[in-house]
């Protein structure tokens, strides 16, 4: 995939200036990476408190994530397991990172040496024979690889993946029984079956399929699982009927394979193959594992992560830091997942099953959350994947005749606010990415933003949502706003005028809900007037409420278009600096009787540990004072992460989370994350180098920096000294050197100036 065959004029012009004046990164020697970058990787941080990650098997977007679950419902078990817990129900092969939504677990293969009771009726994972206990100490986790052991059954248990299948190690106590149940019977949350089938095509060979509803409510998994020893015998059951026979459809099929228990044979493994399409997908992703050389599956699992975590390099000799860097770069890395089977197959939005014709089709799109940082850290680190992923939109575009919202394996949710696949492909396109057409692309942009849904209807018809006719309407205006602006710098990149006016008028509605008296971003009625009572630390968690998971602190900030316009509506920079200083020194108290468990991370009203607050530290250079954002983004980077299992302080979100750390350490922020450019904070490392396009090297260089030297005193780039408070995404394809000598006192003239600051639209 190419990626920079035509850049906006402006890139043009910039890339030939900075060509011209040369690039140190010739003449300095690269930041040498660490040994490995692998020994800084713990899959374990966010598995505990509501980081909502899962610990198991992967590759970078890969299909299968193998990981271990719990078998419990509940919120903090939406990704299958949480730290907190002691009792592995089985070991399936696909979930989700850092989400709030409970589906997945799917193809759970459990070994037990216990007797299995199929008849029994399970009310809870109590009812299981085959659970078991574990312990910490008896597991490890590293990218690509987990183990533990289950101490019921004294089974030491190891999993590794490929893109598309995932490997299983038994180790049994020699002469033990020996047993594996596959259960498409058991449910993670709001998941369920509703069709299942296996075949036992012969002694070591199990086809099938689960379908199943949830939050997304047409899922499919087609699977095949070879077993390295033939099955002696097997019992098959539907729900707590027994069934005979080697071949059965039903709705909540399970089933006992015993094999035979040898002194001199006690470890087993299992490998399954997984599609979206149909069997002979699950099949062939099958036969990408061959043999049953599990150290070489593992071994080529943690080359790719290897190759994925050395595109970027630091420096420091703090080992926590190292550790929740490379950890939260791993977690970038996870979602969206490779979704086209090796036939280039999947099951479409449409309930069919398309062929991927010349790309890569991808899915679990969160675009609510990953927008604002995650995706424009692909277009760094990935831009080899970026047009698959944008041609992975127009495909479900051309499916569902909208632009995907919160997509889940062939399947719209509709979850979430915004019609954020806007930013996503504009951002590729404005940054000169070119391998997907672009007048598909605009169009399915108009379609999604002139939609009669999702309180579009009432935008255009008022300017604006009505607080009482569509639920979070403050929520909704202003990101749509924002979707709006996106739209309209793609259609005056085309050349259309029209559209160019139409959605720059648009993207100004933010400020029809902006209540000078209060200077919040308030619920309005349809006749104008605003929504009482009004108390701005109020949340209601997607009832009566004019806020998504969160309340009028939080929100009001969400401008990231025109944050001059913001500004400038707050009384100008005075007393937009002061209403920030208070949004971070309010006091924590969140008033309602359905407050949203989303609302955590929190400093004041701020609520890091969501996404629409991410941006708002970086707010302080728009208004004249990074040395504000210097300080509250360095006490955000070591506060609210860390190295522990509780090291989130939010759900993770497929990577969101983990991005803004990523960029906030490395010392820049996509505040518009559509405007190629970056507002640059407070470095952590002393240095730090990113591979990007053709191998070129970007470094920064923060002298001094430490825990009290947070300030950036002085800036150059590329040796010349450096004013603004922002840098281009096209200086850092270009390679070259960002320095910055920091202090522990802030240097207030930095960047202060008003033609320093970071563009806006309104200047």
């Amino acid at each position: 995939m190419s990626m920079i065959k035509k850049l906006p004029h402006y890139m043009i012009i910039i890339s030939i200036m900075a060509a011209c004046s040369g690039h140190p990164e010739e003449k300095e020697p690269a930041v040498t990476p660490v040994a490995d970058p692998l020994q800084y990787v713990d899959p374990f941080i966010g598995t505990a408190a509501h980081g909502h990650t899962f610990p198991g098997a992967t590759v970078p977007f890969g299909m299968v994530q193998l990981s271990p679950d719990n078998g419990i419902t509940g919120w903090d078990w939406c990704s299958g397991y949480h730290y907190s817990d002691s009792i592995i129900v089985g070991f399936s092969h696909m979930h989700l990172s850092g989400t709030g939504i409970g589906d997945l677990t799917d193809i759970r293969l459990m070994p037990t040496s216990a007797k299995v009771d199929l008849t029994k009726k399970i009310t809870d994972r109590a009812d299981h024979d085959y659970k078991s206990f574990y312990t910490h100490d008896d597991e490890r986790a590293s990218p690509g690889y987990y183990y533990v052991k289950l101490l019921d059954h004294n089974i030491d248990v190891s999993l590794s993946a490929t893109t598309h299948a995932g490997i299983q190690q038994y180790d049994f106590p020699k002469g033990q029984l020996k047993s594996v149940v596959l259960d498409l019977s058991d449910t993670n949350n709001w998941d369920k079956p509703v069709r299942t089938k296996m075949d036992l095509v012969n002694d070591t060979l199990i086809t099938g399929y689960r379908y199943s509803t949830g939050w997304a409510k047409d899922q499919r998994v087609y699977f095949a699982i070879a077993f390295s020893q033939p099955v002696l015998s097997h019992t098959f059951a539907d729900g707590t009927s027994l069934l005979k026979g080697v071949k059965h459809e039903g709705i909540k099929l399970k089933a006992v394979f015993d094999f035979e228990s040898k002194e001199e044979s006690s470890t087993l493994f299992a490998k399954t193959g997984i599609s979206s399409a149909s069997v002979e997908g699950a099949l062939k992703s099958l036969n990408q594992i061959k043999g049953w050389d599990f150290e070489k599956v593992k071994k080529e699992a943690e080359a790719a992560w290897r190759g994925e975590l050395n595109k970027v390099a630091v420096t420091s000799d703090d080992e926590v830091l190292k550790r929740t860097f490379y950890t939260a770069l791993y977690h970038t890395n996870l979602a969206p997942v490779i979704y086209s089977d090796l036939n280039n197959e999947y099951k479409g939005v449409d309930g069919n099953v398309h062929k991927a014709e010349g790309y890569t089709r991808y899915d679990i799109f969160s675009l609510w959350d990953t927008f604002r940082a995650a995706n424009p850290l692909l277009t760094v680190l990935q831009p080899d994947k970026v047009d698959d992923m944008i041609n992975s939109m127009l495909a479900h575009y051309k499916e569902y005749g909208l632009l995907p919202v919160w997509s889940l394996l062939g399947n719209e949710t509709n979850t979430m606010t915004g019609y954020h696949a806007i930013p996503v492909i504009s951002d590729a396109y404005l940054k000169g990415f070119t391998g997907f057409d672009i007048n598909v692309a605009y169009e399915a942009m108009k379609a999604s933003a002139m939609q009669d849904i999702r309180g579009v209807n009432f935008l255009k018809e008022y300017g604006y949502i009505p607080s009482e006719l569509e639920v979070e309407s403050v929520t909704k205006t202003l990101e749509y706003a924002y979707d709006d602006w996106c739209i309209a710098q793609v259609a005056k990149a085309l050349g259309k005028e029209d559209d160019y006016k139409y959605f720059i008028d648009r993207a100004s509605a933010y400020r029809k809900l902006f209540d000078p008296e209060t200077k919040f971003m308030r619920g309005k009625l349809a006749d104008g007037s605003w929504r009482t009572p009004f108390d701005p630390k109020h949340s209601s968690h997607r009832v009566r409420t004019d806020y998504t998971e969160g309340n009028a602190w939080q929100h009001s900030w969400f401008v990231p278009h025109d944050v001059q316009g913001l500004i400038e509506l707050m009384g100008g920079n005075g007393s937009f600096i002061e209403k920030l200083d208070q949004l971070f020194s309010e006091d924590s108290n969140i008033t309602g009787e359905n407050i949203s468990a989303d609302i955590s991370g929190l400093i004041g009203q701020y609520a890091h540990g969501n996404e629409p607050s991410h941006h708002i530290a970086y707010l302080y250079s728009y208004a004249g004072a990074p040395w504000k954002t210097q300080e509250i983004v360095r006490d955000i980077l070591l506060t609210l992460y860390s190295d522990q299992p509780d090291g989130l302080c939010g759900n993770e979100d497929c990577g969101q989370m983990s991005a803004w750390y990523v960029f906030s350490a490395l010392g820049f922020y996509p505040v518009n994350p559509a405007e190629g450019i970056y507002v640059i904070g407070s470095p952590v490392f002393e240095k730090s180098q990113l591979t990007v396009a053709g191998g070129k090297k970007f470094i920064v260089e923060a002298i001094g920096s430490s825990t009290d030297n947070k300030y950036i005193q002085t800036a150059e780039l590329n040796g010349r000294t450096l004013e603004r408070a922002y840098i281009k995404h096209s200086e850092i394809l270009e390679g070259g050197k960002l320095v910055l000598t920091m202090g522990s006192a802030p240097n207030k003239e930095w960047a202060a100036a008003s033609s320093q600051v970071p563009p806006s639209m309104s200047k």
